[in-house]
């Protein structure tokens, strides 16, 4: 199966996680600066992975719950259910998936 994704909206996501915990954006000051914050939740800048992890630690969620809510339209329990599902479903596709390995080629043979 291969998902298909819709497009992100990061910027949705973060302020909503954001705003359910209660969180100002001074709050990011020791991973960002309340400028970038705004930028990001403004859809001004697109953050790297790194950056998500870390404004991730800093509203205590994994990064994959602000990833997961990119890229669902409401973030509903039944329309998360579907995506992870379907990533779930994907991710058990691979045949030998050497994730650490440098050669990804599969051997002659």
């Amino acid at each position: 199966m291969s998902t298909k994704a819709s497009a992100p909206n990061f910027a949705k996501a973060l302020r909503a996680v954001r705003l359910e915990r209660d969180l100002s954006q001074e709050d990011f000051y020791e991973v960002s600066g309340r400028t970038y914050i705004s930028r990001l939740e403004n859809d001004g800048a697109d953050p790297t992975l790194s950056k998500i992890v870390q404004l991730a630690q800093v509203m205590g969620t994994h990064p994959l719950t602000l990833l997961t809510l990119a890229f669902c339209g409401k973030g509903s329990s039944a329309e998360v259910e579907r995506l992870l599902a379907g990533v779930k479903e994907e991710i058990a596709s691979f045949e030998d998936l050497r994730l650490g390995r440098r050669d990804r080629r599969r051997p002659a043979g």
